[in-house]
């Protein structure tokens, strides 16, 4: 009897608070995915490649998940009690039948373990097949391929996220029942009231309102315009104004709402009146929930939007070289001409790179004039340190930069006519390559021996060895024979190799870049690969877009529970409000209406602020803290984050059903129950 009781009632439970309920699958899902990331195929080849930063990753998800553990206490916190509270009256009449404390109390816990149980068994087998379909879309993605995928069933990452949800379940629990064991059976059986508001004047109401949004203003100003040029400066007042002035805002909104209320009141008819001030005690009452939740949305969609953009920028670096080999020439050619080498390369050429010859060898002297590129330079935002800094060290040849390009797909150039390009490693990784292309674009020359050669307008970063072995800050692309008179030592840098296509779609790259890599080993010649600076990339991928994604998702979770949560427990707390409205004639389908208008209106109150903020705090982080490489699918990221902003308005959308939905619910309950 006991055990069919607590089935019966973590049903009742599951059914009247879907919300909480799908909030807590969707947490055990994410803590999954997050504690079996060392299993996934990306992480399992980071391993092998960059096993040191994969070890730091690795020592940093325990760190996450206990933050993660942290926030989500308080949503199941809050979400228990909330279930608590509607329950006291049972609880009371338990107790008046007889019903020990001690027993009643192993009901709850036996409520919360089934329950537990249940949403366990709902997450753990979505979260595997969301694990898989990350890993299998992200090895084909990087080139891994289908033979490069094995199933992953991570006993570690489970056994994690059963104790820690168990946990913060129990420990809710265990709060929750500490204030039951306290209360009184008459405080029990007493029906609960909302708690008095504190009154607060027009006049102070409008001077936070203004003040907060005063305070919000200078903070999106501070970091759209000002951050880049002051730098981390402003980064603390940016904090403290945007927090403050959110919380000021969201304190005396509930007076400008007032105002508006009784201009309208005279002309108001049926619930209008009744649902604005519902509307504003609400905003009164959970003014600092609101600020915490638009912060925490603000900061989901921050965070979401830095993973998706990082993401796929992180993952653009051209394949421009899959492996260069450094030796005389017949050590290379010896190796090339091993069967097993010779049939997976499509392509080598050498790579003529040397420093420009400057004296100091005793070789000749050779001038360059940059003046003309610096006044181009000038004007242009960013350019100072660049100007400072301007001087040429290298040359590479025109023809052996030209293979590069008709590798990976790209018109090759032509500099006849004394003419060169300018090219950098650095390019894609800083604000270098924007600056440079900006003046490039206007025309402008360089001078070498006296002689002026013209520019071209496009500025080259592609990779010229397999994993940038060697930093050029600035280099010049020259035609052969003006290389053959400045370089210092003209002889090939290196041996470019690029692999067969066929094997590539055969085996996947990965596969074959690895498969090559092992025949070189074996030779014990210095040679680089594609593999360390994929390596490089990936990890970076997935070190600031997977955590900062699930974060984003956690906040997320967490904010929107809170808003619907904080809600219902408002309206239960004033449901002698409809019971009086009952009385006075109201019929169900305008109570209904009215929940609906002021859950529409509490969620937009909310999201409107997030969205701004929100925007304001993307703009910044792109402008100042980080930037998209140079090169990358700026029309994908768009996209992306496009698709994202869809999938978020759905879920505002769901969210916004669901609490629709249970409050309207309570409301025919509360008819129902007043007519019978």
């Amino acid at each position: 009897m006991f055990f069919k009781q607590v089935r019966r009632n973590a049903a009742k439970n599951r059914k009247g608070n879907g919300l909480f309920f799908g909030s807590l699958v969707i947490a055990i899902i994410a803590f999954y995915t997050l504690l079996s990331l060392g299993e996934q195929d990306v992480m399992r080849y980071l391993a092998t490649v960059e096993s040191d930063a994969v070890r730091k990753l690795m020592m940093l998800l325990p760190v996450v998940y206990a933050v993660s553990l942290f926030f989500v206490f308080f949503l199941v916190y809050f979400s228990c009690k909330y279930q608590m509270d509607s329950r006291r009256r049972e609880l009371g009449i338990y107790l008046m039948l007889g019903m020990k404390r001690s027993r009643m109390f192993s009901m709850i816990f036996c409520e919360t373990l089934w329950s537990s149980v249940i949403s366990l068994v709902i997450g753990i087998p979505v979260a595997l097949l969301l694990t898989e379909a990350i890993s299998l879309t992200t090895a084909k993605v990087v080139g891994l391929g289908i033979i490069g995928h094995r199933f992953s069933f991570s006993v570690g990452a489970i056994a994690w996220t059963v104790c820690g949800f168990i946990l913060v379940q129990f420990l809710s629990m265990l709060f929750i029942c500490i204030g039951l064991g306290k209360a009184e059976l008459a405080e029990l059986l007493r029906p609960e009231n909302g708690k008095n508001q504190r009154h607060t004047s027009g006049a102070a109401s409008a001077v936070c309102f203004i003040v907060g949004l005063a305070l919000l203003l200078t903070a999106y100003y501070l970091g759209i315009f000002q951050m880049r040029s002051l730098g981390m400066v402003v980064m603390l007042f940016i904090l403290i104004f945007g927090i403050t002035g959110t919380f000021l805002l969201y304190r005396g909104l509930g007076g400008f709402l007032g105002l508006g209320i009784r201009r309208k009141s005279p002309n108001a008819v049926g619930l209008q009146t009744f649902t604005a001030r519902q509307v504003q005690e609400n905003v009164l009452s959970q003014h600092k929930s609101l600020a915490v939740a638009s912060l925490l949305l603000m900061i989901a969609l921050a965070c979401i939007s830095y993973g998706i953009s990082m993401g796929i920028g992180r993952s653009t670096d051209s394949r421009s070289v899959d492996f260069s080999l450094f030796g005389s020439e017949e050590e290379i050619d010896a190796v090339l001409e091993k069967d097993a080498v010779r049939e997976m390369v499509k392509d080598d050429y050498p790579l003529y790179l040397s420093h420009v010859k400057d004296g100091y060898y005793g070789d000749q002297e050779h001038a360059f004039d940059t003046s003309e590129l610096k006044e181009a330079l000038r004007g242009v935002e960013g350019s100072d340190n660049i100007i400072e800094n301007l001087h040429i060290e290298y040359v590479i040849s025109e023809s052996s930069y030209n293979r590069i390009l008709k590798s990976i797909g790209k018109e090759e150039m032509e500099l006849e006519g004394q003419k060169t390009a300018i090219y950098s490693s650095l390019a894609s990784r800083s604000t270098f390559g924007s600056v440079v292309k900006v003046a490039l674009q206007k025309g402008t020359s360089i001078g070498i021996d006296g002689k002026s050669y013209e520019l071209l307008p496009t500025l080259y970063y592609d990779n010229v060895v397999a994993d940038r072995a060697i930093t050029l800050y600035m280099a010049l692309i020259v035609p052969d024979s003006l290389y053959t008179e400045l370089a210092r030592k003209p002889e090939a840098y290196c041996r470019n190799i690029h692999l067969s296509d066929d094997i590539v779609k055969e085996m996947g790259l990965m596969q074959a870049v690895q498969k090559m890599d092992a025949q070189f080993a074996d030779t014990g010649m210095e040679y680089d690969s594609y593999l360390g600076g994929i390596g490089r990339n990936l990890f970076y991928t997935v070190a600031a877009s997977y955590l900062t994604i699930y974060l984003g998702v956690l906040f997320w979770l967490i904010a929107n529970t809170v808003i619907g949560l904080k809600y219902l427990i408002s309206q239960r707390q004033t449901k002698h409000r409809y019971e009086t409205l009952i009385m006075l004639g109201a019929d169900m389908q305008s109570m209904s209406k009215s929940v609906k208008k002021q859950i529409s209106v509490y969620f937009d109150m909310v999201l409107s602020v997030a969205l701004v903020s929100s925007a304001a705090a993307i703009f910044t982080m792109f402008t100042s803290f980080t930037r998209l490489p140079v090169g990358a699918p700026v029309g994908v990221v768009i996209a992306l984050s496009a698709a994202a902003l869809v999938v978020f308005a759905g879920i505002e959308v769901l969210y916004i059903y669901i609490v629709r939905r249970t409050a309207s619910r309570e409301i025919s309950q509360l008819e129902i129950t007043n007519r019978r």
